[in-house]
């Protein structure tokens, strides 16, 4: 495959992604967005919800689940983020700029998910999504920089 097409296929997953974690995020049913809440919610202690979690998955097989969802899903949720940023742009190409974009996203996300009250404000999950964000960057790093920078 040449170089251009590689370009055209990364622009594209990056589109598919931002769409897919947009629907996940606002819209996703299974993720308690199928109803609108009364009342803003949100949660401004660092490691609170983490906590609570980590305790509701000891005492049971629903808890553990949740926890999986919620600590991993987060995490999981924007390696690809983290990866195809610095693809798509040379910007974006140093752990510290896609730290900063990540947490900046993440922000923006948490905000308008309490302002349309389609999820709960939560700096955990700001935490955990900037995280995946470092993930994706490292093996952007580790695994595909010095390919990409042969390409060009």
């Amino acid at each position: 495959m040449n170089n251009k097409k590689t370009k055209v296929i990364i622009r594209i997953a990056f589109v598919l992604y931002v769409i897919v974690a947009g629907y996940f995020l606002f819209f996703a049913g299974t993720m308690g967005r199928e109803h609108l809440k009364e009342n803003y919610t949100y949660n401004l202690m660092l490691f609170k919800e983490i906590k609570r979690f980590v305790k509701w998955s000891m005492v049971s097989k629903t808890g553990f689940e949740a926890m999986i969802i919620n600590v991993f899903g987060n995490v999981i949720c924007f390696i690809p983020f983290g990866l195809l940023l610095p693809m798509n742009f040379k910007c974006f190409r140093k752990v510290l700029s896609v730290t900063l974009v990540t947490y900046l996203v993440s922000l923006l996300v948490e905000t308008v998910q309490l302002i349309t009250k389609t999820g709960a404000f939560d700096v955990d999950d700001i935490l955990l999504n900037t995280l995946g964000g470092v993930i994706g960057c490292i093996i952007f790093e580790l695994a595909i920089k010095k390919k990409m920078d042969r390409c060009e």
